[in-house]
């Protein structure tokens, strides 16, 4: 079956607008954010709402960084034999910081597992908020967004993939599989 286009740039665009205004709603103190993008999509994602948010709120600036959660995942043995690990980043302190922490897809939940594992090691925030863009169903885990772009029903053998134009690739969410 072809890839069929779930999410083109402007559904995107529009999510994430609407993400960044949720995000500001229910956090009155914007000096406790901050916000954790997720390596590799989530980066840009968490770029984009940063930059949203700082947009709309002028005298905000929100703290920024990126985690890689390759060697806290509890299955990175399986997925490769010399796993490809990207840099941290996170140059502020968790303590009395509000994170949201942003993923590109929510699956099964052991990817957003590892992040809060991961988090924990840099300190521990006043809380957490997860934001994806794509919520995909089929969790193994008790873990559920905050925010959410989109919830789509995807069976088990179908890929849903965000391509995003930072990575060379246009903006837009795909459905490929059997």
């Amino acid at each position: 079956m072809p890839a069929k286009i779930i999410m083109t740039s402007s559904d995107i665009e529009r999510s994430l607008n609407r993400i960044a205004l949720e995000i500001v709603e229910h956090n009155p103190r914007l000096s406790e954010l901050s916000i954790i993008g997720v390596h590799t999509g989530g980066v840009f994602l968490a770029q984009r709402l940063k930059e949203r948010i700082e947009a709309t709120e002028p005298d905000s600036s929100l703290p920024f960084g990126t985690l890689d959660i390759t060697l806290y995942r509890d299955d990175w043995s399986l997925i490769s034999q010399n796993p490809v690990v990207k840099k941290s980043e996170i140059g502020f302190l968790m303590e009395e910081r509000r994170v949201i922490l942003v993923d590109d897809v929510l699956f099964t939940g052991r990817t957003i597992r590892a992040a809060l594992d991961a988090i924990m090691d840099y300190g521990r925030p006043l809380a957490i908020q997860l934001a994806v863009l794509v919520d995909r169903g089929g969790r193994e885990l008790p873990i559920q967004p905050d925010y959410v772009g989109m919830s789509v029903s995807a069976s088990p053998g179908e890929r849903v993939d965000v391509l995003l134009a930072e990575s060379g690739q246009g903006d837009r969410v795909q459905l490929s599989g059997p």
